[in-house]
């Protein structure tokens, strides 16, 4: 239990650091310059350290006050959701809500779930980030985090939900499969021209080909292009630019419109495993449990 000593001081130290001084934190707070100025006093009396550097006309953040005033600010953010929580009766999805997804799935797939989500719920106020890095989800802030990728030792604190594997499958347009016909083995791809995903350090993905046992094996292939985003190797795929090895979601609408043509069906394999992940201190909020079910319906991979 947090002593009630600890959070004395908190709000007027945040409100003057919002409101760039005293006198703007006191109109703010109703409060007397003088009493703002105190509480701001005493707070630094008990943490032994400055959190302003004060002058006649500014009121500036020291580097302590800089780290200290994130810390404050998440904690007053909890506590105002811990109260929203309590003022719902924990019937309905309500504050803050961070979501961390991958740039070209969040995009396509995740996003198209959110909006219906966050227009439904009025007293939500969705954050969603959209990166390919592994996200710290406790250190971020972050609610629940869509991945894809493993997790072969899952962080203490952590939840996860597995929703299936990624199906990788081989294609082209049509017209690029017209000029040089269909392949008839794994071999024939060496005379295809390749379009591969690169990472930042200047190396490629390797194919992953089915064997016929149930596993897969990987073949590292030259490139005709090499491109560091998915969504940039479907649209060269349709331009008639080659061959790729592509996830099904990525391509969904493509192969339905006929835009792009599966190749060897036989040689497609199991890709990434898709996961919700999230911090277990968080799973009972309302807004959290909402989000897990909605995600773990709309995104499970059969």
């Amino acid at each position: 239990m947090i002593p009630s000593e600890r959070l004395k001081g908190i709000e007027a130290f945040v409100t003057a650091t919002d409101a760039g001084s005293f006198t703007a934190a006191a109109k703010r707070m109703n409060l007397t310059n003088s009493a703002v100025g105190k509480g701001v006093a005493r707070l630094e009396a008990r943490l032994g350290t400055r959190l302003f550097d004060r002058t006649t006309r500014t009121l500036a953040l020291t580097d302590a006050g800089e780290a200290f005033y994130a810390t404050c600010v998440r904690v007053l953010a909890e506590l105002a959701d811990a109260e929203g929580v309590l003022a719902a009766q924990r019937s309905e999805p309500f504050g803050r809500l961070k979501i961390d997804v991958p740039v070209a799935f969040g995009r396509l797939q995740v996003l198209p779930l959110l909006l219906p989500f966050a227009e439904q719920n009025a007293n939500l106020r969705p954050v969603i980030t959209f990166t390919d890095r592994f996200t710290d989800v406790i250190d971020e802030g972050i609610d629940v985090a869509v991945r894809i990728g493993g997790l072969n030792v899952l962080p203490s604190g952590l939840g996860r939900r597995y929703l299936g594997d990624e199906k990788l499958i081989f294609c082209a347009s049509a017209d690029y499969l017209a000029k040089r016909g269909l392949p008839q083995s794994a071999d024939d791809f060496t005379d295809y021209d390749c379009i591969l995903y690169g990472r930042g350090d200047g190396s490629t993905i390797p194919w992953r080909l089915a064997d016929g046992s149930g596993s897969a094996v990987n073949r590292t292939m030259e490139g005709r292009i090499v491109l560091g985003s998915a969504e940039a190797q479907v649209e060269a795929v349709k331009a008639g630019f080659g061959v790729a090895q592509l996830a099904t979601w990525l391509i969904k609408d493509e192969l339905e419109r006929g835009e792009l043509t599966e190749m060897m069906p036989e040689l497609a394999t199991k890709g990434l495993p898709l996961s919700l992940v999230w911090p277990r201190s968080r799973q009972l909020s309302p807004k959290v449990d909402a989000l897990l079910e909605l995600l773990a319906n709309g995104l499970r991979i059969e």
